[in-house]
């Protein structure tokens, strides 16, 4: 299925080949290439008002997840019945705030593609 990136901030430089290259490779790890992803890459106002509207958390953060499936525990898989349901949700990315957490000697390229802890809402 298909893995959908959107870049909607200007601050950062996002190269997209090797983020789709990377989480392609964790999809394929992970045994879920069959399921739709989003990423959304967003600046940290942007970052800051969703984590604000969805856990009441007015600062911005690295990562937060939207999984389609709500009722999955950490580590479990979804088992679809129907085509639609082949979706494991969104990612936003504040690669803003990731941006600025790299120490000198990282790559910020690297660490954006494995950011922190995903906050599960």
């Amino acid at each position: 299925m298909s893995l959908v990136i959107r870049n909607l901030q200007r601050v950062i430089p996002i190269r997209r080949a090797p983020l789709r290259s990377k989480i392609e490779i964790v999809r394929r790890i992970l045994g879920v290439q069959k399921f739709d992803l989003g990423i959304i890459c967003v600046d940290n106002k942007n970052i800051q008002h969703i984590n604000r509207i969805y856990r009441d958390r007015n600062v911005p953060t690295d990562v937060l997840s939207f999984p389609f499936h709500e009722h999955l525990k950490a580590g479990e898989f979804p088992l679809p019945d129907f085509p639609d349901d082949y979706n494991l949700g969104d990612i936003f990315l504040g690669v803003e705030y990731i941006f600025h957490q790299c120490k000198e000697d990282e790559d910020y390229n690297d660490v954006l593609t494995v950011s922190g802890d995903a906050e599960i809402i």
